[in-house]
């Protein structure tokens, strides 16, 4: 589109119309550690939003903003939303929200995978959420016991070997 039709107003604003972030349609629940990096995150974007708000006039400045308001308003839903579970006080041979699962696959090679809140989850840390496969797969069940991941690469047994809180 040649610029003789975009009017000076809509570069400006170009961007700051940001969609919002969809909110999971599953149960909060968290960790204690979960529910202190919303806390954490909250925190920080208020802080950044104190920030870039004095710098009204800067188009880059007001993108930003529009950027850390729309994800202020998710974690703050989601902070509102948070169900504590507190690993502590789940049963100790059973893998349920905040335990950390110790499997050996078919191969034999050995993954723990701690299962977490939707917010927590980090694959880098092994950390996986409950709403996941591996996660579906591992609930409910004790060491000693089978079980299938059904994975998009294909289905694969693993059978858990400890389980720590």
């Amino acid at each position: 589109m040649s610029r003789g039709f975009v009017k000076e107003d809509d570069l400006e604003l170009a961007g700051t119309d940001l969609p919002e972030r969809p909110l999971s349609p599953h149960v909060n629940y968290v960790t204690p550690q979960g529910l202190q990096q919303l806390q954490f995150t909250v925190k920080t974007l208020e802080h950044a939003r104190a920030t870039h708000a004095k710098r009204k006039e800067d188009p880059n400045a007001q993108q930003k903003l529009a950027e850390i308001e729309r994800d202020l308003r998710y974690f703050v839903a989601r902070l509102e939303s948070a169900q504590l579970v507190d690993p502590a006080q789940q049963p100790r041979h059973t893998a349920l929200f905040g335990a950390a699962v110790t499997v050996e696959d078919e191969a034999g090679e050995q993954h723990v995978f701690r299962i977490v809140g939707e917010d927590e989850a980090d694959i880098a840390q092994q950390k996986v959420s409950y709403v996941s496969p591996v996660a579906k797969a591992l609930l409910g069940r004790k060491a000693g016991d089978s079980t299938t991941w059904q994975r998009p690469a294909g289905p694969l047994q693993l059978d858990i070997l400890k389980i720590d809180y």
